[in-house]
């Protein structure tokens, strides 16, 4: 009995020491092809939210514009949407006392003593919207009113309504911040933020020791 179990235990061990050696004798293509069936986690995707954007023209003479209107939002997490053309946008016109939908075809939109809503998509915000910023580019006057960004599926999140009500300088970020507050006292102040140009820096030449 007890040769057999022995020989039984040399066999098993002499079947380990074959089946690695095959093992370590395989190419190295097909050690990496045989875990090309095991499951990979999902890449990280950035996360996209949609944002109902609602922007009021007000009654003044020639307070109207068709020229180009960009958008910039975001909260304090450094979250900045940027929305350059937010008139092709354009959703429908509405009351802005009421959320009955006044005009459901598209139009023209920023069309005096109107309402407009546009719908946006961008990255989600971390917390709630605490500036909005407009850009008019082109030769027309434009007079907003108020504004607004409503971040569907958390409403918690949305911007209050930020009152314009001049007509804005041309080719400039022209809006609110209210994320940064400091009490003085002369009342709550609040600090602008400040965009960088797109333009590249200039290159400074190297001269030769």
């Amino acid at each position: 009995m007890m040769k057999r179990k022995k020989s039984r235990g040399s066999i098993l061990a002499l079947s380990v020491l074959l089946f690695a050696f095959e093992v370590m004798s395989l190419p190295r293509l097909a050690i990496a092809n045989a875990f090309e069936d095991l499951p990979v986690p999902p890449l990280n995707k950035e996360n996209y939210c949609n944002y109902t954007v609602t922007i009021e023209t007000t009654c003044t003479r020639g307070a109207d514009t068709s020229n180009l209107v960009s958008l910039r939002f975001g909260d304090t997490k450094s979250n900045d949407i940027i929305v350059r053309r937010l008139n092709s946008k354009h959703v429908r016109r509405v009351d802005p006392l009421d959320p009955t939908v006044l005009d459901d075809v598209p139009r023209k939109p920023f069309q005096a003593c109107t309402v407009d809503q546009f719908q946006v998509r961008g990255l989600c915000v971390e917390s709630p919207i605490c500036y909005i910023y407009l850009k008019l580019r082109g030769s027309d006057d434009w007079r907003p009113g108020l504004a607004r960004v409503h971040v569907l599926g958390a409403p918690h999140l949305s911007s209050d309504y930020y009152y314009f009500r001049r007509y804005l300088p041309r080719h400039v970020w022209h809006g609110f911040d209210t994320c940064d507050k400091e009490l003085t006292p002369f009342g709550m102040r609040y600090k602008r933020k400040v965009f960088p140009t797109n333009k590249a820096p200039k290159s400074i030449p190297i001269l030769p020791p």
